[in-house]
């Protein structure tokens, strides 16, 4: 049996594997690399996962590339695409089949995974713009899941209901019909015509605002002109307002059909649970097509935050019986006899202060195993945690982001008058089926304070090096929940990556993984998030 050293130690340092990985992910543009990430990270480290609408398949051959674990399958309807992918792309893990993502193409519950990559909103507006189109397609796909198997869907979202004031420019080009040429102005009035094409009755309506009392709204910038419409034809608009040459092509597209909230009130009646539900913004769409290129505001003049570019939503296929959600309810008896609560005055002000505890301390337990030179964790997916709801009903998140109900988190438990070894040797066993034999070695690890301003909790955590194993089981009840989620084996970069996307909505299990890797002499991977601009200090 051989094990690793952490960085310090006498250690092997091929970086085989690790250089080819870079290689793979330097050689994506930053759209796909996000793509990759936002999946990869709710996907399982093996099993078989289906791209429905791969086009021109390099996607599917990312993850392939990437994850030579998983059985990656790309499924389109046109027969010349799947023919030219075969030959552009062959991987002994990846295949290509024939096939309509709306309709079954695999057996019952024979896939782990399903991913949709800007592709339902083909379904609908090639459908009759029928929004119950995409509705349809998923529930096929669900059928194809098995229990405890990921849906993702990456496409656009309707900002919801309500009128807007749209100004853009009407001195960027000239007032002709050509949308080559045309202004910005020119070519929202020809869009409020033609979006939509395919219909019967294409366009929608639009009103150009010209006379305002003086000081009612702020004026437009020189040069630029004024428009009330829907805010979904305002997002429809700017959304695709650079993509000229295919102009024609563009306005039979509806872009949006589902808002946030339909979407995940679709997955929980599909039985998804949801895992992730986020509005993303290129960052390079909104320095470059946004900013500067048009200005949002609702009717009473107050600017709007630009519309998402394209939004993430992730369900897990839960079993019979299983919940998908948390509803929030005031409680009922007496007061709770679990957590201690502190009260804390201060002297001048007389402000006083509260403060939850637990009367333990908490320790993260973090598994970890080494095949070949790529590290893992053994990770706690899907865990039911109520608290994180409760808090974004108090205080919503900034980018939007839905309920985050169930998390992918370390082992936590409560650390009690047992040693410390003894507490890992039993949740190891208990949690994953890792016997105590198994267990190589121990690693203190960091500490850190989850919420310093309201809680009073200490977390340490302990990194195990343990056997291999691609475990993907369900945890013991731990939770008192109708489910305590999984737990699954998951490259470490692979967390890191995804966090740097905005697909981790829980910190603790990044900051393990980084730690991890440091003591370990091992590279974090490429940052493939925006470029953060650091102020020199003076």
């Amino acid at each position: 049996m051989t094990t690793r050293e952490p960085a310090g130690y006498e250690a092997d340092q091929r970086r085989d594997d690790l250089s080819a990985y870079a290689r793979y992910l330097a050689a994506m543009d930053a759209s796909m690399r996000q793509k990759v990430a936002l999946t990869a990270a709710h996907l399982l480290c093996e099993g078989r996962v289906a791209d429905m609408g791969m086009g021109s398949g390099q996607g599917s051959a990312a993850l392939a590339q990437l994850y030579p674990r998983l059985e990656v399958i790309g499924v389109d309807i046109d027969p010349t695409v799947v023919e030219l992918a075969r030959r552009a792309h062959q991987h002994p893990n990846l295949g290509f089949q024939l096939g309509d993502i709306a309709a079954p193409v695999f057996p019952p519950e024979s896939l782990d995974g399903v991913f949709d990559s800007s592709v339902l909103h083909h379904v609908t507006s090639y459908g009759g713009y029928r929004h119950a189109n995409a509705a349809d397609a998923l529930a096929a796909q669900v059928q194809q899941l098995a229990p405890g198997g990921v849906l993702v869907v990456r496409d656009f979202v309707d900002p919801g209901p309500g009128q807007v004031l749209l100004d853009v420019p009407g001195d960027d080009g000239d007032d002709g019909p050509d949308p080559r040429s045309a202004s910005t102005a020119a070519l929202l009035e020809r869009f409020a015509g033609e979006f939509r094409s395919l219909s019967a009755e294409p366009g929608f309506p639009l009103a150009r605002v010209d006379l305002e009392p003086p000081g009612a709204l702020p004026a437009p910038r020189p040069g630029w002109r004024r428009y009330r419409l829907a805010h979904k034809h305002a997002a429809e608009f700017v959304l695709r307002k650079d993509y000229r040459a295919d102009w024609e092509a563009e306005v039979k597209e509806e872009y949006t059909y589902f808002s946030q909230a339909q979407f995940e009130a679709l997955f929980a009646r599909l039985g998804l649970r949801v895992l992730s539900s986020t509005p993303l913004r290129n960052p390079w769409i909104v320095r470059n097509r946004f900013a500067g290129r048009f200005d949002l505001r609702d009717t009473s003049g107050a600017r709007l935050p630009y519309p998402p570019t394209n939004y993430l939503i992730v369900g897990e296929k839960v079993k019979a019986g299983q919940g998908v959600a948390f509803r929030l309810r005031a409680a009922e008896g007496g007061a709770q006899q679990f957590l201690r609560i502190e009260h804390h005055q201060d002297r001048v002000t007389g402000r006083v202060f509260d403060l939850a505890a637990r009367p333990h301390p908490t320790l993260d337990i973090v598994p970890f195993f080494f095949a070949g030179e790529t590290a893992y964790v053994l990770a706690r997916t899907s865990y039911p945690r109520p608290i994180a709801h409760a808090c974004r009903e108090e205080t919503p998140p900034l980018d939007g982001s839905g309920p985050a109900d169930y998390l992918a988190e370390p082992l936590a438990v409560v650390q009690t008058e047992f040693p410390v070894g003894h507490t890992v040797e039993r949740t190891l066993e208990r949690a994953a089926g890792v016997p105590p034999a198994a267990i190589h070695r121990m690693i203190p690890g960091t500490t850190y304070y989850p919420s310093p301003g309201g809680i009073l909790e200490e977390v340490r955590s302990m990194l195990v090096e343990v056997e291999p194993t691609f475990v993907n089981a369900p945890s013991d009840n731990v939770s008192g929940f109708s489910t305590s989620g999984r737990i699954r084996a998951i490259e470490a970069r692979q967390l890191l990556r995804a966090a740097q996307v905005g697909g981790l909505p829980d910190a603790r299990l990044e900051l393990n993984v980084y730690d991890l890797l440091a003591r370990f002499g091992l590279p974090f991977g490429p940052w493939i998030g925006d470029e953060i601009p650091l102020a020199e200090a003076r």
